[in-house]
């Protein structure tokens, strides 16, 4: 007698998928200063691994890290909602730069993001470096939680807007000040002190995402 064997689908690995024209954006804005920068990437509607548009709130930085305005965030929170968006589609991917050529998160990185994004439902880090290569971590705060590394692709088969390159470096000039790699004592201990932002779990005071979960 032949045994049966069971066969399970497997649902496709999560990956986040960019639109060509918030990609185009990202790297515009990257390549702007020769700081890192950091801000928020915005989902389709339905699609939470979608990245249609990058978004910058006002930020001190260096070449090693950056500090979001609380106000900034909370006056982009509003705008957002306003637009009738949810928090799951504008402030659960946290993107950032590194001026160097490794993608790869700093402790700097991790702590940011386990502090920031540890209590929600889900979060993504999503770093691009100048040199080109890039980094994506999918993490889990419900459940047993967990994290792990996802592919990043650009995904040229839906439509995109064309390149605004004036309006990008209007947002870039409007939003990040670069602080000097030369420091006193006491800039070093207020920036240090700054560092610290933001708040724990500051941007995970939102209901659960059932549309995510549906789709990955």
């Amino acid at each position: 007698m032949k045994e049966s064997v069971l066969r399970v689908a497997r649902k496709p690995r999560p990956k986040i998928r960019i639109s060509p024209y918030a990609w185009a954006k990202l790297l515009y804005l990257r390549d702007a200063g020769a700081t890192e920068i950091g801000g928020f990437g915005i989902s389709a509607p339905g699609e939470p691994l979608l990245v249609v548009d990058v978004e910058l709130v006002t930020q001190t930085a260096d070449w090693a890290s950056v500090v979001f305005d609380d106000a900034a965030v909370a006056d982009y929170y509003d705008r957002q909602v306003e637009q009738g968006r949810t928090p799951s589609e504008f402030g659960r991917i946290w993107v950032h730069t590194h001026p160097g050529s490794s993608p790869q998160p700093s402790a700097t990185d991790e702590e940011t993001f386990a502090r920031a994004f540890g209590g929600c439902q889900w979060a993504v880090m999503l770093i691009v470096a100048r040199g080109g290569a890039s980094y994506a971590r999918l993490a889990f705060g419900v459940g047993p939680g967990g994290s792990w590394e996802i592919p990043v692709e650009i995904d040229y088969d839906m439509p995109f807007a064309a390149a605004d390159r004036a309006a990008w470096q209007a947002e870039y000039d409007a939003c990040v000040q670069a602080r000097s790699p030369l420091l006193d004592d006491q800039e070093l201990e207020e920036f240090d002190s700054a560092r610290l932002w933001p708040r724990e779990n500051a941007w995970c005071e939102d209901g659960y995402d059932a549309v995510f979960e549906q789709s990955v």
